[in-house]
């Protein structure tokens, strides 16, 4: 055991699984270990690092802003953080952003935007959420309260009341729910990511839509995983056609640093007033101008790229041995093997290659400019290990 190793499992709170491996250095889709090994990344951080390790454009925008301006409190402007604001909205054509810091808390920023909204529109009992069965949205307790698993909630109650669960593909059951319940919003993932990487249908977003249109109800979208090109679409709603009140991201959109966006529609566009939502770090500079330079080259050219990487990547999986099925959209994919899933990681790791699991699946989450031929290295060990 290194020094590094003895000294995280002495004084770090044992919350992770780690690896045997401490990596140092990378460049891309490359990564290096102590030994000096090298690995290719085909987690990306849990899509974190869009376009790989220190990428050039985004370490120049990060380094320059670091020796400018790192950090102001939101009582005073500051320019990454509004030109940010307006990308994000240009692309989207939502109407306002609030930033902070992670996942779990974009999306308490739209919970507490669709229950003011509600309370304002029809009355403080309108205050119920309904979520997923097998979604995840984040690990605070009102984020998993919101999330549709139990085994994430058993060691952790009470959580946050207001929250019901349905079945995925059943709108009856949605809409049953929505005649029992005083609801605010409707929150999903349009692939189910830490649930296995599960797509739904366009057949039953369509209808969770027009559901939310006829009674009033906000539709929310959990961009957390899936957004920020991960799927071949700036975000994975414009995959489906639908029209969201409020989306939440973070993960890929700092391309390595801690940022999260709430991006709120026109309902709810000034529903927030001074004093009702803050976050210390968010919409920081530095944070802010690295996502400029990651969120500003995702345009149609390269969102088309990442669809030719997700077709290569499915059409090399087909008909494997030991390959059940593959699931997903863009580079954001579940491959379900005949091994453990654990143990095909495992494997990987030892021949070079990086994975993540999803449920019983083994996940691939790579950098979106992740070369081919690298690409096709990583699949080669794939297909070999299972």
């Amino acid at each position: 055991m290194s020094q590094i190793q003895a000294l995280d499992q002495t004084y770090i709170a044992r919350t992770y699984g780690r690896f045997p491996v401490e990596l140092v250095s990378g460049k891309g889709s490359i990564v290096k270990d102590t030994e000096g090994k090298t690995y290719i990344d085909m987690g990306s951080g849990i899509g974190v690092t869009a376009f790989g390790i220190a990428d050039d454009a985004w370490q120049k925008a990060v380094t320059d802003q670091l020796g400018t301006l790192q950090h102001m409190s939101n009582l005073y402007y500051t320019e990454p953080c509004a030109r940010l604001a307006e990308l994000l909205c240009k692309k989207t054509g939502m109407k306002k952003v609030f930033f902070s810091n992670s996942g779990a808390e974009s999306n308490e920023c739209a919970i507490k935007a669709a229950r003011k909204y509600a309370a304002e529109a029809k009355g403080p009992e309108y205050s119920t959420i309904i979520t997923l069965k097998n979604s995840f949205h984040g690990r605070t307790l009102t984020t998993l309260a919101a999330t549709g698993q139990e085994h994430y909630h058993e060691l952790f109650q009470p959580l946050t009341p207001g929250f019901v669960h349905t079945e995925a593909e059943n709108i009856q059951e949605l809409q049953d729910l929505v005649k029992t319940h005083k609801v605010a919003g409707i929150l999903v993932e349009c692939i189910q990511g830490e649930g296995g990487v599960i797509p739904l249908s366009e057949a039953y977003l369509t209808a969770v839509q027009k559901v939310c249109q006829e009674q009033d109800i906000l539709l929310m979208i959990d961009e957390v995983q899936t957004g920020n090109g991960r799927t071949g679409q700036l975000y994975a709603y414009m995959n489906y056609g639908l029209k969201p009140d409020i989306v939440s991201t973070a993960k890929g959109l700092g391309g390595g640093l801690p940022l999260g966006a709430t991006l709120l529609g026109e309902k709810v566009q000034d529903v927030f007033q001074p004093g009702d939502h803050g976050s210390t770090f968010g919409g920081n500079p530095v944070c802010c101008a690295g996502a400029l330079s990651i969120l500003s080259r995702l345009d149609d050219e390269f969102l088309a790229s990442v669809k030719a990487k997700s077709e290569y990547i499915f059409d090399s999986l087909k008909d494997v041995p030991g390959v059940k099925s593959v699931t997903g959209l863009g580079l954001m994919i579940g491959i379900e093997t005949e091994k453990p899933a654990g143990e095909v990681v495992r494997a990987c790791l030892e021949k070079g290659v990086l994975c993540l699991t999803a449920k019983n699946k083994v996940r691939l989450l790579p950098a979106l400019n992740i070369p081919m031929d690298v690409l096709a290295q990583a699949l080669a060990v794939i297909k070999e290990t299972v």
